[in-house]
């Protein structure tokens, strides 16, 4: 499984817009073959960043998602929508266990 964690800053003025993007991707992305799950959040401590949290079934459904599309066009305005520079981390996990609570 690929799992990435994303962050964004985003410049107070283009939150709005920066959310419309990241409301189009998370919808095609939670459609595409291989993706487990996909999210996106606003940070608690920092409105203004936002948070995406991927999960895929392996590294080519991940390669597929970045040539879609959906991606694309996020990829594209993000420049414009960027307060600082963004950090992605990826992780190869070889198990996940669901815990109760």
């Amino acid at each position: 499984m690929i799992v990435l964690h994303a962050v964004f800053p985003i410049e107070a003025d283009r939150l709005d817009e920066a959310l419309d993007h990241a409301e189009t991707l998370v919808e095609g992305s939670n459609e595409e073959d291989g993706t487990i799950e996909y999210c996106a959040a606003t940070d608690v401590e920092d409105g203004t960043t936002l948070r995406f949290f991927e999960q895929y079934e392996d590294a080519a459904a991940f390669e597929a998602h970045t040539e879609t599309d959906h991606f694309k066009a996020f990829e594209a305005a993000l420049p414009n929508l960027l307060a600082g520079e963004p950090r992605v981390t990826r992780f190869e996990v070889d198990s996940a266990t669901e815990l109760d609570l």
